[in-house]
């Protein structure tokens, strides 16, 4: 649920780069090929980002401090679940298990429309088999699912090992279209085309706020910048684009952040990327953690408190929206 606070020389060029505005020519990854099977449910997402609203969701019982792991319970999930529907028909999630195995049910009996299962780590064979299984029990409801959040990025994993999982994931389950989620600099290492090429869709990760422009920045820059950045990567993909997180965190105000912010930027995101059938963005995130704040495992590479970990929500953790909650519409039920 982070961006790196530091990149190489080469990734700086890059973010500034797409800060600019430019974008390297376009070229089609040559390892993409057809998937029949999962086209099914490649459809259904993208007619959930042209039509619908995605959140990344974690629960707010959910809590996992230097490794310690409390699960999530039924009962705040659905409190959860039950807040976020009027305004949220779509859900990104980071973990299979730890209670997460609730959701997909929950969801369903709420009539959310889409649900892309996280499996935090794709190695572990309990977390996959919990997001295979909820993609049998509920085919329409589950559009995709994500091996992986910042795995290749915090060396968590290899794109060798990462395309071998993703071959066993498709033995088992070719129907179900699959991605993986990583800070869009990533991408663009040579070492990812191959991993690309055997994904139906991709969740990148943009933040602006961890762009050393960005605090004195106006709101049009940072939104143009998550288009820029999806410029780039639209040539790289074999299916859809949905940016799984990108925002503003509502506080520490020393650090220029604010609900009047965060809600500025999402306005003018809204404006310049528009929901599509190739390119969305979803919400991020559903609700406050204030438990990342103090996190050593949080932040990869930043070890320390890092306030505004916990301050992502369109809603706090009492379950009351935001600002930038309150200006969304609400959706059909």
């Amino acid at each position: 649920m982070s961006q790196p606070r530091a990149a190489s020389l080469a990734s700086f060029a890059f973010l500034w780069l797409c800060a600019a505005g430019g974008v390297s020519a376009a070229r089609a990854n040559p390892q993409c090929s057809s998937r029949p099977a999962a086209q099914p449910a490649v459809t259904r997402l993208r007619e959930a980002m042209a039509q619908g609203r995605f959140t990344a969701y974690q629960p707010l019982s959910l809590r996992v401090v230097d490794g310690r792991v409390t699960d999530a319970d039924a009962d705040g999930i659905r409190a959860d679940l039950t807040e976020l529907r009027p305004r949220f028909d779509s859900l990104i999630t980071y973990d299979a298990i730890h209670g997460a195995q609730q959701i997909p049910a929950i969801a369903a009996a709420l009539k959310f429309r889409a649900l892309i299962i996280g499996v935090w780590d794709p190695g572990d064979a309990a977390q996959l088999d919990a997001a295979l299984e909820a993609a049998r029990r509920f085919p329409r409801l589950v559009v995709g699912i994500s091996l992986g959040n910042e795995v290749l990025f915090a060396h968590r994993t290899d794109p060798a090992a990462l395309i071998a999982v993703i071959a066993r994931v498709r033995a088992r389950a070719p129907e179900v279209a699959l991605a993986t989620s990583e800070p869009f600099h990533v991408y663009d290492e040579p070492a990812a085309a191959a991993v690309l090429g055997q994904l139906d869709f991709l969740l990148p990760i943009v933040h602006p706020v961890f762009q050393p422009w960005f605090r004195g920045a106006p709101d049009s820059t940072a939104a143009q910048f998550v288009v820029n950045v999806l410029g780039k990567l639209s040539p790289l993909a074999c299916g859809p684009l949905l940016v799984k997180e990108t925002g503003v965190p509502t506080a520490p105000e020393s650090a220029g952040f604010s609900e009047a912010r965060q809600a500025a930027f999402y306005r003018e995101l809204r404006r310049v990327l528009p929901p599509g059938r190739t390119q969305a963005f979803a919400y991020f995130a559903a609700y406050d953690a204030p438990w990342r704040a103090y996190d050593a495992t949080g932040v990869p590479g930043a070890p320390g408190a890092h306030p505004e970990e916990a301050h992502w929500g369109l809603y706090d953790e009492a379950r009351h929206p935001k600002a930038a909650a309150r200006e969304l519409p609400p959706l059909a039920p």
